[in-house]
């Protein structure tokens, strides 16, 4: 628990960081399933990020999350993910939001796990301040074999 709090902190102060810059942040819902060996079970994943621009189209982010079982959440472990994202659209005047992204993943429990991700999504501004996100992002563990806990999300973005 204390490991938890502290990445609790750690993504508030970051958060806190990209406030001078041009940001966004997002809040996320994503149906998915971790596959592995020619089976899938299905997964549920929620969680938080935020996103700071730091160059044309270029930005670096963190999310905070939680992905379980489908049908027992109780399961669910947590994920930390710092990330780089590029953003194909370069003015903040039009309404759709391309972009790609990939970094690490901090997976944990009562142990912890290293995976890498890669995703790619689209905000949709629909108002200045607030818009839709869709996004696929897949999360992978390797250790003999590689093991995907991916989802497609859905949510909110806001900046």
């Amino acid at each position: 628990m204390c490991r938890v709090l502290h990445l609790l902190v750690l993504a508030g102060v970051f958060a806190l960081a990209l406030q001078a810059q041009s940001s966004n942040g997002y809040l996320f819902f994503a149906p998915g399933g971790v596959t592995c060996c020619g089976t899938t079970s299905m997964t549920l994943h929620a969680g938080v990020g935020g996103e700071g621009v730091i160059g044309k189209g270029i930005g670096i982010g963190a999310e905070l999350g939680a992905v379980g079982p489908r049908d027992e959440l109780a399961d669910s472990v947590g994920m930390f993910s710092p990330n780089g994202y590029y953003h194909f659209v370069h003015r903040k005047e039009l309404k759709a939001d391309p972009f790609v992204t990939a970094g690490y993943t901090l997976m944990f429990r009562s142990g912890h796990a290293n995976l890498f991700n890669f995703g790619t999504g689209l905000n949709y501004w629909f108002l200045n301040h607030l818009g839709a996100r869709v996004e696929f992002r897949d999360h992978v563990y390797h250790s003999g074999r590689a093991v995907h806990y991916w989802g497609v999300r859905f949510g909110l973005a806001f900046r």
